[in-house]
């Protein structure tokens, strides 16, 4: 039987599979935004010269989906390593953030549409 998934349990496993090949020194938090960016950048590269409506195909296909999904794993990685590194909780971060634009960028009122 697997055990759920949870960001921390993730979190202890990339940090365990880290200091078994002792790669802690690299972890650094410029080295993992820079790790981030470029992951992104490599999801990015998937979708770079695909039309619109490619582009919402793209998981159809089982070769690319499986790229997409690749890709998608790095990029949540070096950012829950980085938010490791840094004692940021990402979950909390993110409920921060979506709670400031809702305040930011309020819903249109529907009687002036």
């Amino acid at each position: 039987m697997t055990q759920p998934l949870d960001v921390a349990a993730l979190q202890r496993r990339l940090a365990d599979f880290a200091a078994a090949r002792r790669w802690q020194p690299f972890h650094t938090p410029k080295n993992l935004a820079a790790a981030l960016s470029v992951e992104a950048a490599e999801l990015l590269e998937i979708f770079q010269w695909l039309t619109p409506e490619q582009a919402a195909e793209v998981m159809a296909d089982p070769g690319t989906a499986h790229r997409v999904e690749d890709e998608v794993a790095d990029v949540l990685a070096y950012l829950l390593q980085f938010c490791e590194v840094l004692g940021i909780d990402v979950l909390a971060a993110l409920a921060a953030k979506i709670d400031r634009n809702e305040l930011r960028f309020p819903r249109p009122d529907p009687s002036s549409e």
